[in-house]
């Protein structure tokens, strides 16, 4: 996995931290506190009135919706019933433990038909999250290996807000071309009593999600990180990234209410189930930068204090060649893998990126594994609102983003657009903790095991 890039140390000091292994980074050895198996196999599945072929978890699609509680040790037993190139699990917006991520390759070996293996890792934060197959992942991600993971906030919390009336799930997934709202397409009317709902939104599909209510809302949640001080909205859409989670509190009245995508599936939620919802129909797209408690983004960052390394995550294109194949594929500053930049941190150190989208057209929604980063800028308009905590950093075409992070979790960390398409056609590469060793290889293992992540 090292030999797929050049270190690039971000201007901090080039040295030795002691050797360890991914395997050598485990979860505490105690019992699990929330206990899942999941099993992977081949299937057929009824979506928009279209019978699709499929890959489920636990027969179906989208699989079951894992829930547990901050601080949770939890441990799932993945089981390969009969996909035939191989499956992991990552747990996409989890800061776990480095083993444990679910990268076929570098964290782990795909696992085969008939075998399994057992993930076990601390849920530090509470959140909407979300897990999918990062073996084969253009594809098998596309027919359907995904699922949802809710992590309750811990009854200690003292910062959680008054719990909602109402608790829902609307994950996005189109399969061939029926999008869809937790595997069904068009409106699905599910019953709430009148007061606060909270719709956690996740977009598991290569392109973003417009989303929308037809009553004021509040924007809770971003990436599994809550936005304090966030005012209601009315007669605007947020876009959510691909890969990226949003949570909304909505208001729920005597009459129904529509939440969902524009143009898209939407659920109806509300006390009646006769009764109409009007269509959703928004102009105003909302702005994360300036949203929330102000200057609160300006506090989080002088917490963190002055950055140890400084990157530039530089996106581009140019006809070259990848794996031996001639194209046109994508570059991070100006190169082509083998040639990218691998990013070095070390434990503990203050790490800033500054994400340039130079490539006409395409937006690139930016997903780091294993951390948080804060937003800082965005084209040097400085963040003025809540902290903005991202993992999945939609870029669109000409935009240029600063982010900040704490580098205090270590592994070998993948950090490629969550248009998977394009990080198989080489928008991808890791944040590499110094003295970390991965013993895993992409590509072929074996005769009998090839490890391809995208």
């Amino acid at each position: 996995m090292m030999e797929m890039g050049v270190p690039d140390y971000g201007g901090g000091p080039v040295g030795r931290a002691p050797h360890r292994t991914l395997d050598a980074l485990q979860a505490p050895d105690r019992a699990p506190d929330a206990l899942f198996t999941l099993t992977a196999a081949m299937g057929y599945q009824v979506v928009g009135g279209l019978r699709q072929q499929v890959m489920t978890f636990n027969g179906s699609t989208p699989g079951p919706t894992l829930r547990a509680t901050q601080g949770d040790l939890v441990e799932v037993r993945l089981t390969n019933q009969d996909v035939t190139r191989g499956v992991t699990i990552h747990w996409h917006g989890v800061d776990l433990v480095g083993s444990q991520d679910g990268v076929a390759g570098v964290t782990q070996n795909a696992v085969l038909p008939g075998e399994e293996f057992v993930y076990r890792f601390v849920v530090p934060d509470a959140g909407t999250y979300w897990y999918h197959a990062h073996q084969d992942s253009v594809r098998e991600v596309r027919m359907g290996l995904i699922g949802a993971l809710v992590i309750q906030p811990s009854p200690s919390d003292a910062f959680v807000e008054s719990a909602p009336t109402s608790d829902l799930l609307a994950l996005v997934h189109t399969y061939g071309t029926v999008t869809t709202l937790n595997g069904a397409a068009g409106s699905t009317y599910v019953p709430v009593v009148a007061g606060t709902t909270r719709v956690r939104f996740v977009n598991s599909n290569n392109g973003p999600a417009l989303v929308s209510a037809t009553q004021p809302f509040i924007v809770a949640a971003i990436d599994g990180f809550d936005i304090p001080g966030g005012t209601m909205l009315s007669n605007s859409y947020v876009d959510v990234p691909a890969g990226g989670r949003i949570d909304l509190l909505v208001t729920v009245s005597s009459q129904n209410t529509r939440v969902g995508l524009l143009s898209g599936p939407s659920l109806v939620i509300g006390p009646d189930g006769s009764g109409a919802a009007p269509e959703l129909s928004s102009s105003a797209r909302f702005d994360a930068l300036t949203y929330g408690t102000p200057g609160g983004s300006a506090q989080a960052l002088s917490a963190l204090g002055p950055p140890q390394r400084n990157f530039t995550y530089r996106i581009g294109s140019r006809s070259g060649f990848l794996n031996g194949r001639a194209g046109t594929w994508f570059t991070i500053n100006g190169k082509i893998i083998p040639k990218v930049p691998i990013f070095m941190v070390r434990d503990g150190d203050v790490v800033r990126f500054t994400i340039v989208n130079r490539t006409p057209f395409l937006v690139h929604p930016m997903h780091l594994h294993g951390h948080h980063a804060l937003v800082v800028s965005r084209n040097g308009q400085p963040a003025t609102g809540a902290p903005w905590w991202v993992d999945s950093l939609e870029v669109l075409p000409g935009e240029t983003y600063e982010i900040v992070l704490k580098a205090d979790n270590p592994g070998a960390w993948m950090f490629h657009c969550h248009n998977l398409p394009h990080a198989r056609a080489g928008l991808v590469t890791h944040m590499m903790y110094e003295g970390i060793h991965s013993r895993y290889l992409i590509g072929r293992v074996t005769n009998r095991l090839t490890n391809q992540p995208e």
